[in-house]
């Protein structure tokens, strides 16, 4: 009895001391837990990701004020533009994604994708500055510039591909789930890269935007670029405290062997008892400390791929035998499909905040002082200081009473917490469409055919409501993703979070494609050559009425989804424990 319950404390001792979850220190050993990983590595990656907003936010922000300025495209014209660029880059981190948990794993996909987004802002820089490639000053536009410019942006977008899903998903891989204080870090680590996220973006549309509109473009870039090359420098020199884990190869092909076995045995009937289905750990992890998904009952049809049809299973064919946990696998990708598709409605309500909003407040008086007058693009400075004070309160206050009052470690599940910021996403069409509505009662009844009268800060309101809705549904779906999705595949998960954002973006500029023509049919485009000639207001109660009746249809999914359900493989020996014990 006292040898087994020395060998228990040993064991207890060994978990505190090394991590056992697959991951890897920079030489390739099994990491300490005291030297590596949690808060001290987060800080590197968190700040990497503040830089990165800083540059993204810096450009995305003030696109459509350059489109319409500087390459003179109409309003319509330029928020598609606009729309387009956020798809295509929110779109690239499933290539992205794919790549680092397949081939290069999440760190060397950092670097990587650092290089190119750094390729971009030098080329933006340089469209700017060099005499051939600088916009003209006239009215007509630069053929040269414009190829120039977009292939910039372009390079920026595939930058972002990689670097933004394999940055957070290497940021949350530094907790460890199965140690009870890291698991609790790791649901604050969410909020927290949140929250750096929002200090870039609030430099972005403030200080960046600032910048120029009153010092120039070029100065603007230059900074940018200059920040890039540091925070690749300092996430380089940060190298010796992480964690890593080793790219697992293609996901894709277990996910095909179980479809392919599945149909082969579609006329199998199901054994009586789940135990006879075939339960091997898979070789990737064993003796690694790694994860295995559990047999659940939905879509039973699938698990007729982990039906043994012989005694002789060491010479299985993956094309006709698959392990229960690779066909949970499948059904964890299959489960969350009715759940991104109800996101996107929210998704296209954030849409509209960094280009119709941005757009209303170049007609509403932006005058702060006597000298100084907001940049419209920093009007989005109201949303990144709200998310910033809300993802305060809620980890800090918020979080430990649910705790308390639901006993739930996260304080409440991650699908009610995305639900709930879906609510916020209504009620900011409703006040955006009210906003809106006064708006263009004072131009009617001004003599000067304006709204200067009115201020900037109304539109405040509507971001602030925004800022909150993201707070619980942005971070919970990051969380979501990362979480629910099998664990070779975080990349990809933080991307499948970020698609949402991408297809919202394009779904976006298809409806008011799609309003424009109808509305125009009718006699009158809701989406005119300006703002006083549109009715934007009639857009956001559009948007406000779909994303209410997804509300229903998300609710009801959500009521029905089960969580991912995993135990661990056995770990390794616990030698070092019984050495430091000897006499």
């Amino acid at each position: 009895m006292d040898e087994n319950k020395k060998e228990n404390e040993c064991a207890e001792h060994d978990e505190e001391k090394w991590v056992y979850d697959s991951s890897l220190d920079y030489k390739g050993r099994i990491p300490l837990r005291a030297s590596t990983g949690a808060w001290k590595a987060s800080l590197f990656i968190i700040a990497t990701e503040f830089s990165e907003r800083l540059s993204y936010f810096g450009l995305a922000v003030n696109l459509i004020m350059y489109l319409t300025k500087v390459l003179h495209q109409d309003l319509k014209t330029a928020a598609k533009t606009c729309n387009y660029w956020s798809g295509v880059t929110t779109m690239m981190p499933l290539l992205g994604g794919f790549v680092a948990d397949a081939y290069l794993g999440r760190f060397s996909t950092i670097i990587a994708s650092s290089v190119i987004y750094i390729m971009g802002l030098l080329l933006l820089t340089m469209s700017r500055v060099v005499p051939g490639l600088r916009p003209w000053d006239a009215g007509s536009t630069n053929g040269v510039h414009e190829v120039v410019f977009f292939l910039a942006i372009y390079l920026v977008s595939v930058g972002t591909g990689g670097h933004k899903p394999s940055l957070e998903s290497f940021g949350a891989d530094q907790f460890d789930d199965d140690h009870p204080k890291e698991r609790k870090k790791k649901m604050s680590f969410f909020n927290w890269w949140c929250f750096g996220l929002c200090c870039g973006l609030l430099l972005g549309v403030t200080v960046i935007v600032y910048i120029q509109d009153h010092v120039g473009w070029a100065v603007a870039d230059i900074i940018l670029t200059a920040v890039m090359v540091s925070t690749t420098a300092i996430i380089w020199i940060g190298r010796p405290l992480y964690r890593y884990r080793k790219p697992m190869g293609s996901p894709l092909t277990p996910m095909m062997q179980v479809i392919v076995a599945a149909f082969v045995k579609r006329n199998v009937p199901h054994p009586s008892d789940s135990d006879q289905l075939y339960h091997e750990v898979p070789k990737s992890a064993k003796n690694q400390g790694s994860r295995i998904l559990l047999h659940t009952k939905k879509l039973r049809f699938l698990d007729k791929a982990a039906i043994i049809e012989n005694d002789d299973v060491s010479k299985a064919n993956p094309w006709r035998l698959s392990a229960v946990t690779k066909v949970e696998e499948l059904k964890l990708i299959i489960n969350m499909i009715p759940i991104w598709m109800t996101t996107l409605p929210f998704g296209i309500c954030v849409a509209q905040s960094s280009t119709f909003f941005v757009k209303q407040s170049t007609t509403l008086n932006r005058t702060l002082v006597a000298d100084f007058m907001i940049p419209p693009a920093s009007v989005y400075g109201f949303a990144a200081i709200s998310l910033v004070i809300s993802i305060s309160i809620y980890d800090r206050l918020l979080v430990p009473f649910l705790r308390r009052l639901t006993g739930n470690e996260r304080g409440i599940d991650i699908l009610q917490r995305i639900g709930i910021g879906m609510i916020f996403s209504v009620a900011t069409m409703i006040v955006a469409a009210l906003v809106e509505r006064r708006r263009l009662g004072i131009v009617s009844s001004s003599p000067a055919g304006n709204s200067l009268s009115m201020s900037v800060f109304w539109l405040a309101p509507q971001y602030v409501i925004i800022a909150v809705g993201d707070c619980f549904t942005l971070v919970g779906l990051q969380e979501y993703f990362y979480d629910q999705v099998p664990d070779s595949m975080r990349s990809l998960g933080i991307a499948f979070y970020l698609s949402v954002l991408g297809a919202s973006n394009f779904l976006s500029s298809l409806l008011i494609t799609l309003v424009d023509h109808v509305t125009e049919r009718g006699g009158r485009s809701w989406f005119g050559k300006d703002l006083n000639s549109s009715r934007l207001d009639y857009f956001y109660w559009l948007l406000a009425g779909i994303t209410a009746g997804n509300l229903f249809i998300y609710s009801f999914i959500a009521r029905r989804y089960s969580y991912k359900n995993v135990t661990k493989t056995t770990t390794v020996a616990v030698a070092d424990c019984y050495q430091a014990t000897m006499p």
